[in-house]
């Protein structure tokens, strides 16, 4: 079944009818957590709105829609004070909490809405280059990304994730080069050759991940080099039959790497598309712009002008063309746009990439809409994120100065996990193994989603990996603590009644229960911001109060059948919902730990 209204909508509806009926504006009667949970559990802060349109002292408003409150015999609430200068401080009833608590539990979505006009989305996350190992800066990008897009599948959105792969260009055209030095018998390279491809790529990831360095550097210092890898660059784009089979190995091989280490993250990708699948568009997409004159020289080359009147400060034209002709990323982005909107006709393409390409994508967001790329209602986003540092400060490096590969720093914290689930005797090795990597990936996601994903952070491996604080494997002890009660009380049970919520006997309980009653308002906040942000803090909250009510309640001790059963029914309610918080973060819990 579905929850007909969530906990904070009940809330908020007796406020506003109060409000009406003490002669006010329902729209004055929402209803918040209280930010001062000493005084009371919930707020209205309405009456301070409401004293400038009536000219009433806010104190008095909220007097009167306090009495309403209280001579209700059915309210949610089981007092309600208005306290100067004029705020609403609500505390509910036990048992209308409980009621709620058993319709979200009979709910199999625990109360969280889905959304009534559905929206298909895009959301673009990866944005790795092949002939490349993915590093540690793909790490934002890949678990923010899916985060997001499990929030909005969560929500009812149809989401199509695309790793949108650097595949094309100059970058190709070194590597080819470079290839083409070191074993230039391949049959790539001949013109003349007419049988089949070998199947076996020339070359390993690791071959490749020292390659492309080599050629850029090269590159730069030699000039017939450049030359050349400029040449093989323009015959791979004219599809010569020999490096285009070349190129789909270099592909292939990168592709089957990215592959594994996202598989190692939990990350998928719907579409694995690059700048290659929209070469073809870039074209007439150029010559409509000129068409409609919207694109100019400018120094040789071609522009856009996206600066508006409203700008603070400077927005650069947007380049189309270089003076030599060749595509830009604002290019390749832009022609993805039209490539998006032919193919799939999203209703909001979302960006998830570091927060330094914001000028890139104001200029092709605005570029897009001048030019008419999509429709006015088609949405554009982009969400930048901060670096991962080490403890210095400083970008994440490894121990002799190079850019960390991602797969180590997977490698580095698999194993420092492994260390401390071996100390557990009772668990065997492969079972050890295991439950370290799902609990280094909690370590790993959480710890970075947890911070807010515009700022930088330290990445703090024992931090990250400690089982206190707010921590992935805390959250996921605590869920292992909940599913081992939950086990040992379904041993036990001597009846087959599954129990039902009861009204709260305890402070801790209470504070439980309301956490619990909040989870629909955690998702849509996380939802309407893009933020996993906000699941993290929500699961985080709620671990705390679940292990607060486990150390002040002796619950399988508990005499009462009846309300033993009852607590065991809110235990259960609490961890289906850490277990969709996790779910929504990207990460599994082991059995025990």
């Amino acid at each position: 079944m579905a929850l007909e209204k969530e906990w904070l909508q009940l809330l908020t509806e007796e406020v506003e009818e109060a409000f009406q009926t003490a002669g006010y504006d329902r729209e004055y009667g929402r209803v918040v957590p209280s930010n001062r949970p000493d005084l009371c559990e919930y707020q209205c802060n309405g009456a301070m709105a409401a004293a400038k349109k009536y000219r009433k002292a806010p104190i008095a408003i909220a007097q009167e829609v306090a009495a309403v409150i209280e001579g209700r015999k059915d309210s949610c609430f089981g007092n309600a004070i208005a306290q100067a200068p004029g705020f609403l401080n609500l505390t509910v009833r036990e048992e209308k909490l409980s009621e709620c608590l058993r319709e979200m539990a009979e709910d199999e979505r625990c109360g969280a809405a889905k959304s009534k006009t559905p929206k298909k989305i895009v959301l673009d996350y990866g944005g790795p280059n092949v002939a490349k190992p993915l590093h540690v800066g793909h790490l934002r990008s890949a678990v923010i990304g899916e985060s997001i897009k499990r929030i909005l599948r969560y929500c009812g959105e149809e989401v199509i994730g695309d790793i949108h792969l650097g595949d094309w260009g100059l970058q190709m055209g070194l590597v080819i080069t470079e290839v083409r030095r070191r074993m230039p018998d391949l049959p790539y390279f001949d013109e003349a050759f007419e049988g089949t491809w070998p199947e076996e790529a020339p070359f390993t990831v690791s071959e490749l991940e020292e390659i492309y360095p080599f050629a850029s550097a090269r590159s730069k210092e030699d000039p017939e080099y450049y030359r050349e890898a400029m040449e093989y660059t323009h015959r791979l784009q004219n599809r010569e039959k020999g490096l285009f089979a070349l190129w789909q190995k270099i592909v292939e091989v990168s592709t089957k790497d990215m592959r594994r280490n996202y598989e190692r993250l939990h990350v998928s990708f719907e579409l694995w598309n690059g700048e290659s699948t929209v070469q073809d568009r870039i074209a007439p997409m150029v010559q409509e712009m000129k068409d409609k004159g919207l694109a100019v020289m400018s120094d040789g080359a071609l522009i856009v002008d996206v600066a508006e009147e409203s700008d603070a400060r400077t927005i650069p034209p947007c380049m189309i063309l270089k003076s030599d002709g060749a595509a830009l990323y604002t290019t390749t982005d832009l022609a993805t746009i039209v490539d998006r909107e032919e193919k799939i006709a999203p209703d909001e393409i979302i960006y998830v990439t570091d927060k330094r390409q914001e000028l890139h994508f104001t200029q092709v967001f605005r570029c897009a809409r001048k030019c008419g790329l999509l429709p006015e209602s088609t949405g554009l986003t982009h969400i930048g994120f901060g670096t991962v540092n080490g403890r210095n400060g400083l970008a994440l490096k490894t121990r002799e100065g190079g850019v960390m590969r991602l797969e180590t720093l997977i490698d580095d914290i698999d194993a420092a996990m492994l260390e401390k689930i071996r100390t557990n005797p009772e668990i065997p090795e492969d079972e050890a193994v295991q439950t370290a990597r799902q609990v280094a990936l909690a370590a790993l996601k959480y710890g970075d989603l947890s911070n807010q994903a515009s700022k930088d952070y330290i990445f703090d491996l024992d931090k990250f990996i400690s089982f206190e604080g707010d921590t992935g494997p805390y959250i996921l002890y605590t869920i292992v603590r909940m599913q081992s009660i939950l086990r040992k009380y379904e041993d036990g049970k001597k009846t087959g009644d599954e129990g039902r919520i009861l009204p709260a006997k305890s402070a801790e309980e209470k504070r439980l229960m309301l956490m619990v009653a909040s989870f629909p308002e955690a998702v849509r906040q996380a939802r309407s911001e893009l933020s996993p942000t906000r699941i993290c803090a929500y699961i985080y909250a709620l671990a705390n109060d679940c292990n607060s009510f486990y150390h002040t309640t002796k619950i399988l001790s508990e005499e009462d059948e009846t309300q033993k059963a009852g607590w065991i029914a809110l235990i259960r309610l609490a961890n289906r919902i850490l277990g969709t918080g996790i779910e929504l973060l990207g990460f599994t819990a082991p059995e025990r730990m």
